[in-house]
């Protein structure tokens, strides 16, 4: 009776932004929510099947299915999906994925190209005014921004290279940037392209590395203006220390919180940081010179402690060796295995890791100085990820939902407005997380009623089958011969999703109820 109160209280008069769907759909979607709230968690322990082992996979290395993806696992057999998707190489992308993002000019460009295309350089040659510099801000929102996040959600509901999709995401949450803030967004793109994508499933100490010197982190936690308090080019904009990257580097990149770190640390690590910087005058001359520059005489020369090992202070060029000795100590730490395998589980398995399963990752982590693919092998391996009680428990955050939802619907992105205004709504806007930690994956970050409600509203307006994403807008003419999502496709797409239960209660609803039912109700929303 308490359940069915709760929905009398949900069902009051939505709010503007859920007036796009009929009051019926939001209470028939929660009454089956309600009805249906414990499916898909049975607690025995009977393996699973080797159809939900295809589902398995599907919903934790990749986006959820899309049509004939689990009956195609399947027949492959989950091992040897398995192998395919850690040799992201080896699978080739459609021709028609690869043409669109061939298509997206700003996709394309170098670091230096986007620099002087549209930051600084393109402004005034005598300098330019706020009304100048906030029409260039513009520019690149109104064509960098909504390249880059059309390119991300192609390859994410697109790509059979699934797994380095999954991972490309996880990195850029571990190593976040939040692209409103300047500069970051002339290079957020180029950052997850060039970055993240290539060394998602390489090597942990070649992934550090390349974060370090890209000028979108450089820029973003402030070290491109830090200098030793007593070098010789100390001034300006650039006088002084920023502790900022050495910090997030410490708590958030490698050690974690409680790694061992002292203040001392972070201090001596910003000192062996500074002159890590961005070349701007070097890329407005030439645009195909990298960002990054270290700059000898902003660096703090003198010798440091860092993590209770001497790193002896250089003069000129070669003071750039101290970052990467400091970077090699890192990645070599027992602290950074422990807390990257920590968030692997997190994601991967359970909210809440075991900690015989951490052990064994930081192991084969440390074992492989940092091998992600061998890292990620032991996990598929391990007894805990196939275990039932980790089946189709995780709640997927708002980003894991919209995807899973246009790839289940197999609803091509024409239009990314309307997937960008959904993930604004739900709290998860493509590359906004303001802080450096990055998004949650836990379900207590994502499950509330409002957020229900819009995903609801969501996956209804995609069931009509006339959906702007797919149509863009103005739509196009193709949308006058558009069809409403089928139920019994999205069931057979999705099985084994659903239990009998969930099925009957499915198949009595009214007909134009059921695909919303299907996505909307708590099933859907586990992976």
């Amino acid at each position: 009776m308490q359940n069915i109160m709760s929905i009398a209280q949900k069902c009051r008069p939505p709010s503007p932004p859920l007036r796009l769907i009929s009051m019926t759909v939001i209470c028939g979607a929660l009454l089956f929510s309600v009805l249906n709230a414990h499916a898909g968690t049975a607690t025995y322990s009977a393996p699973l099947t080797e159809e939900e082992k295809a589902l398995h996979v599907l919903n934790r290395l990749a986006y959820g299915p899309r049509p004939g993806d689990v009956d195609a696992v399947r027949k492959l057999g989950v091992k040897r999906y398995i192998a395919e998707q850690l040799a992201p190489d080896s699978i080739p992308l459609p021709i028609p994925l690869a043409e669109q993002l061939a298509s997206l000019p700003t996709y394309q460009l170098s670091q230096g190209q986007l620099f002087q295309q549209y930051g600084p350089p393109s402004f005034p040659p005598n300098g330019a005014t706020p009304e100048e510099k906030n029409k260039a801000r513009q520019r690149a929102n109104q064509e960098i921004t909504p390249q880059t996040h059309q390119a991300r959600l192609l390859q994410a509901t697109e790509s059979p290279r699934q797994l380095q999709e999954v991972m490309t995401e996880f990195w850029f949450n571990h190593f976040n940037v939040y692209e409103p803030k300047e500069w970051v967004r002339y290079w957020n793109a180029e950052y997850e392209k060039d970055t993240l994508r290539p060394n998602a499933l390489g090597n942990f100490r070649q992934l550090l590395g390349s974060v370090a010197h890209h000028p979108a982190m450089l820029y973003y936690l402030d070290n491109w203006r830090s200098s030793g308090n007593n070098a010789p080019e100390s001034k300006g904009q650039f006088k002084g220390l920023n502790e900022n990257y050495g910090r997030e580097l410490l708590e958030l990149h490698t050690l974690g919180v409680n790694g061992g770190y002292t203040q001392a640390d972070v201090i001596a690590l910003a000192k062996i940081l500074s002159g890590w910087t961005i070349d701007n005058k070097a890329m407005k001359d030439d645009p195909s010179q990298p960002a990054f520059v270290f700059a000898p005489r902003r660096h703090d020369s003198s010798d440091k402690v860092f993590l209770g090992q001497v790193i002896k202070g250089r003069t000129g060029p070669a003071g750039v060796q101290e970052g990467e000795q400091a970077l090699d100590i890192l990645a070599k730490q027992p602290a950074t295995a422990r807390f990257i395998s920590t968030k692997l589980v997190q994601y991967f398995v359970s909210d809440k890791p075991d900690p015989a399963l951490v052990d064994k990752l930081a192991q084969r982590f440390l074992s492989t100085n940092g091998d992600i693919k061998a890292v990620l092998q032991t996990l598929f391996d391990s007894q805990q990820f196939w275990a039932r009680e980790n089946y189709q428990t995780q709640f997927k955050t708002p980003y894991q939902f919209v995807v899973s939802a246009l790839r289940a619907s197999a609803t091509p992105v024409n239009n990314i407005k309307p997937i960008d205004n959904v993930l604004n709504q739900l709290g998860q806007p493509l590359y906004g997380w303001l802080t450096p930690e990055g998004y949650k994956y836990s379900e207590e970050a994502w499950l509330n009623s409002d957020a229900l409600l819009r995903r609801i509203n969501f996956v209804t307006s995609l069931s009509n089958g006339k959906s702007p994403i797919a149509y863009g807008n103005p739509p196009s003419a193709d949308i006058a011969n558009a069809v409403p999502l089928n139920p019994q496709q999205l069931i057979q797409t999705l099985t084994p999703t659903f239990d009998q239960r969930s099925l009957t209660i499915i198949n009595d609803a009214p007909a134009n109820l059921q695909a919303g039912m299907i996505l909307g109700g708590p099933a859907f929303m586990k992976r």
